[in-house]
């Protein structure tokens, strides 16, 4: 197969902090006879696809090696002291290590993806970070997690993807409530719908909140609506409104530079 170069997003911050990173889009892979980057081994794909597009992105972080979790919508933390053998590790979904070239991975198609860099202590770490994430705080898990390596909070610089917007998130008249515990003030993220007793979610609004909650100051929300913008990125809900089978997953994934 002919290489392509996949296309991403940065966050200006964490380019500014010097770490290699990436909000990958849909484009420039080899599935389902598109150019699709489906990243999602767990996806209706064929492995032979998944693995060209993974490899793509690796190539394209300049990284040894790209992993990634078996995605669970927890608060689950896999702390990586040493190069992993595997590429799809357990059911958790915040990722961090220390280890030059081992690029960490979140899988999403509307969930937010977080990745984190501590420039000092030489740290990284990804989050998926979905609405049950949110509701747990997988932001704290995470930087909780970065300090178990020497991460001081104070100096972690934070990224957030392009992620389903609240101008397309209609939720139930339950949903508001999961977010009691999650951010102070959790009303002020839910504005009214147009079907009566529904709310329009901002759960990018929420975890940007939670950083700010955690001492985190350096924090840039990368925009872009995954169910809005069809073109651009894989959506899970745009795919279930339409009765599509499966759907695509995005990646973001950041790497420490090998010395």
């Amino acid at each position: 197969m002919s290489e392509v170069a996949p296309p991403f997003l940065i966050a200006p911050n964490l380019a500014k902090a010097g770490i290699k990173h990436g909000f990958f889009t849909r484009k420039g892979g080899v599935s389902w006879g598109r150019d699709d980057l489906n990243c999602g081994l767990g996806a209706d794909d064929r492995a032979e696809h998944v693995q060209e597009n993974r490899d793509r992105v690796t190539r394209a972080l300049a990284a040894q090696r790209l992993v990634s979790l078996f995605q669970v919508h927890s608060t689950d933390v896999v702390v990586l002291r040493e190069m992993p053998e595997w590429e799809r590790g357990p059911k958790a979904d915040v990722l961090v290590t220390n280890v030059p070239g081992l690029a960490l991975g979140a899988l999403s198609a509307d969930c937010g993806a977080v990745l984190a860099y501590d420039p000092e202590a030489q740290v990284i770490a990804s989050a998926h970070s979905g609405w049950k994430g949110t509701a747990g705080n997988a932001v704290r898990a995470m930087i909780e997690g970065m300090e178990t390596l020497g991460a001081l909070r104070e100096r972690i610089v934070v990224g957030l993807g392009p992620m389903i917007r609240q101008v397309s998130y209609e939720v139930g008249p339950d949903f508001p409530a999961f977010f009691k515990d999650a951010v102070a003030d959790h009303e002020r993220f839910f504005i009214p719908a147009e079907k009566p007793g529904h709310f329009m979610g901002d759960i990018s609004g929420i975890i940007a909140a939670q950083v700010a909650g955690e001492g985190v100051d350096q924090f840039v929300d990368t925009g872009g609506d995954t169910y809005a913008d069809e073109e651009t990125f894989f959506s899970a809900r745009r795919g279930a409104h339409r009765g599509e089978p499966d759907y695509g997953r995005l990646i973001s994934a950041i790497v420490l530079a090998e010395h």
